[in-house]
C-alpha cells in the first residue's frame, strides 16, 4: 500500500500505534519509541519523482542529516535516490546503506584534507564552499582531471526566512560564496575560467521556515550566473546546478503543504530555462521526505497540577525532541492521545503541558494544549517527527536513545514491523561514558 494520502497516514499510525503497544515495542518497560511510515515514504520519493518529470535529467539525493539511520538510508537508495552527506559519519552511513560513490553527493564547510582526498579518488561529487578550499583541491588534483563532477557553492544573498537559524541565504551566512559582496561575482567567473573541471553551482537558500518565492529567488541567481559564465567564457563549462532542497514541511495539521509540484511551479516560474535539459539538476531534500511519516509515541508515567495547570509527565523530551523544546514557536509538534491500549482518547478535554523527563523546567513538547483528559499509563504521540528526531539524539541526562521501528500497513489495517535501531541499553550509556578508561584520571594523581 503505498498511498500517500493524509486520511491513509493517519489511521496507518492509529494501527501502527495499537499494534505497538500490543506487541509491547510500547508500553511500561518500554516507554519510548520512534515510529516510521515506510509507505509515507515512499510515497514522498514517488511526489517528488513525479513533480520533477520533465527534459532536464535530475538526481534526487536525500539530506542524510535527516535521517542517519542506515536501514532507512538503504530504503532511500532502493527507491532510487542519492544521498546528500556532510561529515564522514555521513558518508560511511550512506556508503554502508548501498549507495554507490557516483550516486553521493559531499557538502561541507569544514571539509579536511583527507575528506577531498577521498572523495575526489572515488568520483563522488564535491561542491566546494570557499575559494581556499578550492586552492585546496587544485593542489590536491596536482593537474589531473577529478573523477566525479566538482560544484562551487554561492550565497545568493535573497534573505532570511521566519527561522533565522534554518536560513542559508542572508548576507552574514557560514555557507558558500557571498555573490553580492563587492568583486564576488567576478572572482568566481575567474574562478572557473581558470579551472576547467569545475562544472556545477550550488545554491540553498534554507529550510523550514523559508517561503517557496525566497528558495526561488536563490536558484534564479545561481541560475543566472551559471548562464553569466558560460557566455563569457564561450563554452558549456557548468552542466550541472545543485539546488538544494529545503521544501517547508507543514506541522500544524496533516495536510502536505507545501507539495513538491507546488515548489516546482515556483520554480517554472522563476527560473522558466532551469527545466529545458541545458543543466542536470540535483536536488538535496531532507525533512520533507520523512518529517510526516514519522511518529514518537511516549507513555504517561505521571499527571499533576501546578498553577492551575494540568502537567503530564512523559519520557520523550529534549533528548528527542530538541528542536522543539528549545525553540518551541519556530518548532511546534501536533500531540495526540491514546489510552493504555494504544486507542485514541476521546471525550472532553483540557488545556494541558505535555513534559519530557529531562531535568530542567523547559522540557516542555507542548505547552498549553487542549487535549483529552491524560492519565497516567496512556501513549502520548508527537507527529511529523521522521526526521531529525529520531537520529538527532541529546544526550542530557545520559537518557538511552529509544528504538525505532519501520511499519507498513496493508488494506485489512494490519501492522508489519521492522526494527531499524534497537533501543540503547543503560549500560551502553555507561560505555559510551568512557567506562573502559574509568581509572585514566584517578592514574594522574
Amino acid at each position: 500500500m503505498t498511498s500517500g494520502s493524509p486520511h491513509r497516514r493517519a489511521r496507518a499510525r492509529e494501527a501502527a500505534l495499537a499494534r505497538a503497544v500490543e506487541d509491547g515495542l510500547l508500553g511500561p518497560r518500554t516507554p519510548l519509541v520512534g515510529l516510521l511510515d515506510v509507505d509515507g515514504v515512499l510515497a514522498a520519493v514517488e511526489a517528488l519523482n513525479k513533480a520533477f518529470e520533465g527534459p532536464a535529467e535530475v538526481q534526487h539525493t536525500f539530506a542524510a542529516k535527516a535521517c542517519g539511520l542506515v536501514p532507512v538510508l538503504r530504503l532511500l537508495a532502493a527507491a532510487g535516490m542519492g544521498c546528500e552527506v556532510a561529515s564522514p559519519g555521513e558518508l560511511e552511513q550512506a556508503l554502508a546503506a548501498g549507495f554507490t560513490y557516483d550516486r553521493l553527493v559531499f557538502d561541507s564547510p569544514a571539509k579536511t584534507v583527507d575528506e577531498l582526498e577521498f572523495a575526489l579518488a572515488h568520483g563522488i561529487a564535491i561542491n566546494l564552499d570557499n575559494f581556499q578550499e578550492m586552492t585546496r583541491v587544485d593542489g590536491l588534483l596536482a593537474g589531473r582531471e577529478p573523477a566525479g563532477p566538482i560544484g562551487l557553492r554561492v550565497n545568493p544573498q535573497v534573505g532570511s526566512g521566519v527561522i533565522g537559524a534554518m536560513s542559508t541565504a542572508t548576507a552574514t551566512s557560514k555557507f558558500g560564496v557571498a555573490l553580492r559582496d563587492e568583486g564576488a561575482v567576478d572572482a568566481v567567473i575567474d574562478a572557473f575560467a581558470r579551472r576547467p573541471w569545475l562544472n556545477r553551482l550550488h545554491a540553498h537558500v534554507g529550510s523550514q521556515g523559508c517561503p517557496l518565492p525566497l528558495i526561488a529567488e536563490g536558484v534564479r541567481a545561481a541560475y543566472e550566473l551559471a548562464e553569466r559564465i558560460n557566455k563569457e567564457l564561450g563554452r558549456a563549462q557548468i552542466t550541472g546546478l545543485d539546488i538544494g532542497g529545503g521544501l517547508p514541511v507543514n506541522f500544524e495539521s496533516e495536510d502536505d503543504r507545501p507539495t513538491y509540484a507546488d515548489h516546482v511551479a515556483e520554480l517554472r516560474t522563476a527560473v522558466p530555462g532551469l527545466f529545458d535539459g541545458r543543466y542536470a539538476l540535483i536536488t538535496e531534500f531532507g525533512r520533507s521526505l520523512l518529517a510526516k511519516s514519522g511518529t514518537i509515541g511516549s507513555v504517561v508515567e505521571y499527571t499533576k497540577s501546578a498553577g492551575g495547570r494540568r502537567i503530564a509527565v512523559t519520557h520523550a523530551g529534549a533528548q528527542v525532541a530538541t528542536r522543539t523544546v528549545f525553540m518551541p514557536d519556530a518548532w511546534p509538534l501536533r500531540v495526540g492521545v491514546f489510552d493504555a491500549a494504544g486507542r485514541p482518547k476521546e471525550g472532553p478535554t483540557e488545556v494541558v503541558d505535555i513534559a519530557g523527563p529531562c531535568c530542567f523546567a523547559g522540557d516542555l513538547t507542548a505547552t498549553g494544549r487542549e487535549l483529552p483528559a491524560v492519565e497516567p499509563g496512556d501513549v502520548v504521540a508527537l507527529y511529523d517527527t521522521g526526521a531529525y528526531y529520531f537520529s538527532s539524539h541529546f544526550s542530557y541526562n545520559s537518557l538511552p536513545r529509544p528504538a525505532v521501528y519501520g511499519y507498513r500497513t496493508d488494506a485489512g489495517g494490519r501492522v508489519a514491523f521492522a526494527l531499524v535501531r534497537e533501543a540503547q541499553s543503560v549500560r551502553g550509556v555507561v560505555e559510551e561514558s568512557g567506562l573502559s578508561q574509568a581509572d585514566a584520571l584517578v592514574s594522574l594523581r
